[in-house]
């Protein structure tokens, strides 16, 4: 017998995805401790890489070179990614607070958060200008503005973090074709703490850049156009960068932690010195035992010790290793151009040799999660029946609908079915649901289950939700009642009912949303996570079949299609992050808007695991018609057609890919995501032509994605997509 997985009896929560975190993510991927489940909770689906981003304000980098892809490395460690932001712990009852879901409980916590760089009390600011820390927000806001033309520039904070982007920013703006306009504005010194003869040469460099540097100038506000000083003075600025100095995350001050300057107190083991069980790294944490300035080098070299130390706390033992930070550091400031400045120890040299030095250390640093490393999967027993290799395959099973039986083995399997005669009981072949006659009511019965895709059951059982209303959406009933099914992995009691209330929680509000009561249903434990909802919903009006549409009936389509490509691709860990994030965002988002404005459709289905050409077949089988796609007006997913190109395919693709001999599509990425397996789809409705301008546009106007993607024509039932 296969041992079964262990089960899980502790909950690891890294809050934020800060460098120390990462390096401990990937050292989790490689070395798991088992029985702990892992979450990590940030804002953002991947982090910048502070070291490369003068680099990338510069335009020597390319956003996805300094970015570390928190999806793929929460997917190698086998963990959970939340994106949200903490707003609290509770430190008696174990428990973070995330914004719009249920706490997270929590074992052992980490906290990685960074600073923030805001002048949060200067007047304009918060509406106006952009923190350098965090750095994603600025990131971004600099890629805007130097597209849009770019402009006169203030950088107010005149430390080495100022100093870098001011440089930065006027090289790229010469770079592309402009006059640098940056002005530098400290309140005291320009580069206090740096030694003389470095910052003499940054001073040299500023100058020859065009920087304008003011030492002395106390900001006053900031407007959209420009930042007045104390003294009266007005200077042109489109953009402000706040650089000066660092400042806690607020929330952590309500807390209990115990702070230093608001910066969480840690002992040499990197624990809070009031609250056992609780980490913190980076730049949040202030060293008790050595305090160190505010530097990436350290939350790099505590890394290996966090991870140390959280991994004896889980096993039950006192965390015993400890971070003797290094006296003084190496610092490398990049000068704008590829050229670099080197300072240690008061010995200070420039030249591009140390940008290319600096690239290579950068680049070093990046490929540890650029080029995650292949963990071999457990090796078979040596003695195994014939045919388990192949049964296995090459690849991750896929969750969601990629791993639904096939339709053609379902549909031979269900035509051997005895009918028991009732008159009550209404099912058409290809029909999302069944009709039932209740006196003179009619009611529509479905059911769908989800094997999970995601280490988040919070998100794993909204998509499931969403996906098992389709069916009543998509026969114009009004949702009624649920009854859930879950299984939960094997787990200890106390971990039960928190999974149970995330899943119950993430149900209850897309079932409420939808005016549909939970009544019940039936939870057990198994190998692996898996929620289904059964659904029934009201017909005021005669369902919506696939059977009622015309020739010349407009087809519309309410959500892009390639979920199934998208996620076999993060499985597999080819997928970006935020390809991952938008297709989970659209397989969570409801379509009961959609519904209504669709209730005149001829036709209607909701596009699930036989891919978009499945299930249009489905329609002109029961119509007896046949239909023309125009491809190019289907819509995909981010990043569907890439993934699609290299061959990136769900495991439900091959069955769905029989069905070509009645499907006509050109060669090539986009024909063949016509078969993909959709999880939570959208609803694929036939329109009257006379109504179908109108009818999008109210759909346009509610906020539905939908679109016109081809049309019914008469002719035996055929699918042709040009």
């Amino acid at each position: 017998m296969q041992p079964a997985p262990l089960p899980l009896t502790r909950e690891l929560v890294l809050i934020g995805g800060g460098h120390a975190h990462a390096l401990v993510l990937r050292m989790w991927g490689m070395n798991p401790l088992p029985g702990v489940r892992v979450t990590v909770i940030d804002p953002n689906p991947s982090a910048p890489y502070t070291g490369m981003l003068p680099g990338h304000v510069a335009g020597h980098y390319t956003l996805d070179e300094l970015e570390i892809d928190l999806v793929k490395l929460a997917r190698f460690a086998g963990a959970r990614l939340i994106l949200g932001r903490a707003t609290g712990i509770d430190r008696d009852a174990r428990l973070i607070h995330v914004s719009g879901r249920p706490p997270i409980p929590y074992d052992a916590a980490g906290i990685d958060i960074g600073i923030s760089s805001a002048p949060v009390t200067l007047s304009g600011f918060a509406e106006h200008g952009v923190s350098a820390k965090p750095l994603g927000p600025y990131a971004a806001r600099w890629r805007d503005f130097l597209a849009q033309g770019g402009g006169p520039v203030a950088v107010i904070g005149g430390g080495v973090g100022g100093v870098e982007l001011a440089m930065a920013m006027a090289h790229a703006l010469k770079a592309s074709g402009q006059t640098p306009r940056v002005t530098l504005l400290e309140r005291d010194r320009l580069l206090p703490g740096v030694g003389d003869r470095a910052r003499a040469t940054l001073m040299a460099r500023l100058a020859a850049l065009g920087v304008d540097s003011r030492e002395g100038a106390d900001v006053a506000s900031v407007s959209d156009r420009s930042v007045t000083l104390a003294c009266g003075t007005d200077l042109p600025a489109h953009l402000t960068i706040g650089a000066a100095g660092a400042r806690p995350q607020p929330w952590l001050a309500e807390t209990g932690l115990d702070l230093t300057d608001g910066y969480v107190t840690v002992g040499p083991d990197l624990q809070s010195v009031n609250t056992p069980g609780v980490f913190a790294t980076g730049d949040c944490a202030h060293l008790s035992h050595d305090p160190r300035p505010k530097a990436g080098v350290f939350a790099v070299r505590e890394a290996p010790v966090l991870y140390r130390n959280l991994r004896a706390l889980l096993s039950g033992h006192p965390p015993a290793k400890t971070y003797r930070p290094q006296r003084d550091y190496l610092k490398l400031i990049s000068l704008g151009e590829r050229s670099a400045l080197m300072d240690k120890h008061g010995f200070s040299v420039s030249g591009r040799w140390l940008w290319r030095w600096k690239d290579r250390i950068d680049r070093k640093f990046m490929r540890k999660f650029h080029a995650l490393p292949e963990m071999a999967p457990p090796p078979l027993p040596r003695a195994h029946a014939a045919g388990v290799t192949e049964a296995l395959g090459d690849k991750p099973a896929c969750g969601g609908c990629g791993a639904k039986v096939g339709g053609a083995t379902l549909g031979r399997v269900l035509a051997g079915l005895p009918s028991a005669g009732r008159s009550d009981v209404e099912t058409r072949p290809g029909d999302d649901a069944a009709v039932l006659a209740i006196g003179g009511t009619r009611q529509v019965i479905t059911t769908d289950h989800l094997r999970a895709f995601t280490e988040d059951p919070y998100l794993q059982a909204k998509i499931a939700a969403v996906h098992a209303l389709g069916d009543a959406w998509a026969m114009g009933a009004k949702p009624q009642a649920a009854l859930a099914q879950i299984i939960l992995p094997r787990m200890a009691p106390a971990l039960q009912e928190h999974w149970l209330a995330e899943i119950m929680a993430a149900a209850s509000a897309v079932f409420t949303d939808a005016g549909a009561e939970i009544v019940g249903g039936h939870t057990s434990l198994g190998t692996e996570l898996t929620v289904g909802f059964t659904v029934t919903g009201l017909c005021d009006r005669d369902p919506i079949t696939l059977a009622g549409t015309r020739p010349g009936d407009v087809l519309i389509l309410t959500k892009p299609i390639g979920s199934g490509t998208v996620l076999a691709g993060e499985m597999q860990r080819k997928a970006q992050g935020r390809w991952v994030i938008a297709a989970l965002a659209q397989m969570a988002e409801p379509q009961g808007r959609a519904a209504v404005e669709l209730a005149g459709a001829n036709a209607m289905t909701d596009v699930t695991g036989f891919g978009l050409a499945g299930h249009l077949l489905a329609i002109c089988d029961a119509s007896g018609l046949a239909a023309e796609l125009a491809l190019d007006a289907v819509p995909f997913l981010p990043g569907a057609v890439d993934l699609a190109e290299a061959g990136i395919r769900s495991t439900l693709y091959p069955e769905n890919r029989s069905l070509a001999d009645r499907v006509s599509v050109p060669w090539g990425a986009k024909g063949e995501l016509l078969f993909d397996p959709q999880t939570a789809g959208g609803l694929l409705a036939a329109v009257p032509e006379e109504t179908a301008e109108r009818v999008l546009f109210r759909l346009q106007d509610a906020g539905v994605p939908a679109v016109r993607i081809g049309r019914m024509v008469a002719g035996s039932p055929f699918v042709t997509a040009t």
